[in-house]
């Protein structure tokens, strides 16, 4: 899912537009009981039993401490789980704070993503609040992850990226010198368009893009480099997923 739209949010008004209390401590939480409870089921049982082969590649990639935005290609539903276990707090001892599209914070899967870390946004007019708390997420060294593509593309094919993700690393470097927010893309790819049983799956975890490397100054010339640059880093993982795939698909059959 995407965030801020080209109607756009100024930097002045998330540094100006007070951020009520109640508003964040509702919008945001880790469940002490709940997250380590669907991490072990998601990690020990609920994935290893459903899919085949789970490939991790650069996990030594992600920062164990500091403000990261995860990147991922968005190609399932799957990708919210599987990124918790590739990433997550068994792997780098981190939660992870996704950024969700409003309507997936509704009934029981509600209850569940907002007791998960995840927080809501309706991305057709993005609410200063959820703004401000996911720069405040990022100034307290969170992981977040947002999806950068808008939705979920089955094709294998790198979408072309909204600007929200840049943007909103960039008010959070601008707000909060020195702050050092990084983004990492991370491409994922299924052996099947439509996941099943067996399915195999790879994550490549790329390199992490330093958000200061752009602030030249101008929010918006910064944001589309930085958005170029994060879509070839995307497409550079998903080509070397292709190759990957295609290698041990060779390996296997001549076996």
């Amino acid at each position: 899912m995407e965030i801020y739209s080209d109607s756009h949010t100024s930097q002045s008004q998330l540094t100006n537009t007070p951020v009520k209390s109640q508003v964040v401590s509702r919008t945001s939480q880790v469940s002490p009981w709940l997250t380590p409870l669907a991490y072990f089921l998601g990690r020990n049982l609920v994935l290893p039993l459903f899919f085949g082969n789970i490939n991790i590649i650069g996990i030594e990639n992600i920062p164990t401490n500091g403000p990261i935005i995860l990147a991922p290609t968005h190609r399932s539903r799957w990708d919210s789980l599987l990124l918790p276990y590739a990433t997550g707090r068994c792997v780098t001892g981190r939660d992870m704070r996704f950024m969700v599209t409003s309507s997936e914070c509704q009934g029981l899967q509600g209850w569940f993503v907002l007791r998960m870390g995840g927080f809501p946004v309706d991305t057709q007019s993005p609410a200063i609040a959820t703004l401000r708390h996911a720069v405040e997420l990022m100034a307290e060294g969170e992981m977040l992850v947002i999806f950068p593509e808008g939705g979920i593309y089955r094709d294998h094919k790198v979408q072309t990226l909204k600007s929200g993700t840049a943007r909103l690393a960039l008010s959070a470097e601008s707000l909060h010198p020195g702050l050092g927010v990084k983004i990492i893309p991370v491409g994922i790819n299924y052996s099947q368009p439509y996941p099943n049983w067996g399915t195999d799956v790879n994550l490549h975890i790329g390199e992490p893009i330093q958000v200061t490397d752009y602030m030249n100054g101008n929010l918006k010339k910064g944001a589309k480099h930085l958005t170029t640059d994060l879509t070839n880093k995307l497409q550079q993982l998903t080509y070397q997923q292709s190759e990957i795939s295609s290698r041990n698909f060779a390996e296997i059959t001549n076996s």
